[in-house]
């Protein structure tokens, strides 16, 4: 997805860093007993233009109590950002913010919404 402002280095960049964290996550090789039990799935990534710091969208698949892991998940951010360090050639790992990705949740709501029997009544 493209956001205004953003250069192509960016958002390569920013693209980069999903796929090194979703494959850690796929892998759910952490020490903390409720991450490695938790399906965490990585929505987005959006860096600062400087690649200093990026803003981590996760989404807690199958439960929508993604913010109960926000302690854990910062917990583990020094670990995470080294395996990113490790996986890319950047002069400076990014710190990494993770913030609960509502989209989804947000995306049913709308869809529920859409099927109700009134919105089917006023389309009919």
């Amino acid at each position: 997805m493209k956001r205004a402002g953003s250069s192509p280095r960016q958002l390569r960049v920013a693209e980069e860093i999903r796929h090194v964290l979703a494959a850690l996550f796929a892998r759910g090789e952490f020490r903390d007993p409720e991450l490695a039990a938790a399906r965490i799935t990585i929505t987005e990534v959006r860096i600062t233009p400087d690649l200093k710091a990026a803003r981590v969208f996760f989404a807690r698949l199958g439960r929508a109590d993604g913010a109960a892991l926000l302690p854990a998940l910062a917990h583990v951010q020094p670990f995470l950002r080294a395996q990113v360090a490790n996986a890319m050639r950047l002069k400076f790992a990014p710190r990494l913010h993770f913030e609960v990705d509502t989209s989804l949740d947000y995306a049913a709501e709308i869809n529920a919404l859409l099927h109700s029997p009134a919105v089917a009544r006023d389309l009919g």
